[in-house]
């Protein structure tokens, strides 16, 4: 058996909750040992524009916000069940990273 340590991450918190919870699903009816959804920090970019275009007036700005969500499983199994896991439909906004550990 080996160890996989799968990252998501994602802009949007509820695809990615709903991505989580079908591997979770898939390990389970496997029988595959797995630590659950291990939530990251949250990223948070933040982007200050001003809000008038001439140079005149007070300086009023805008704070433009983008938050990037990560979670961490890591899941014991063999082939069978890790070929499982990659078979999950995955959506353009969510990324999925995996790695082996032997």
């Amino acid at each position: 058996m080996q160890t996989a340590r799968i990252t998501l991450t994602s802009t949007d918190y509820k695809m990615l909750e709903d991505i989580c919870d079908k591997i979770i699903e898939v390990t389970e009816r496997t029988g595959a040992k797995h630590s659950g959804k291990i939530p990251l920090p949250t990223k948070k970019l933040v982007v200050p524009t001003r809000k008038s275009m001439c140079g005149g007036g007070t300086e009023s700005y805008e704070r433009w916000q983008m938050r990037v969500h990560k979670r961490l499983l890591d899941v014991q199994a063999d082939e069978r069940t890790l070929k499982r896991v990659m078979r999950v439909e995955i959506p353009e906004e969510v990324h999925m990273g995996i790695e082996f550990k032997g």
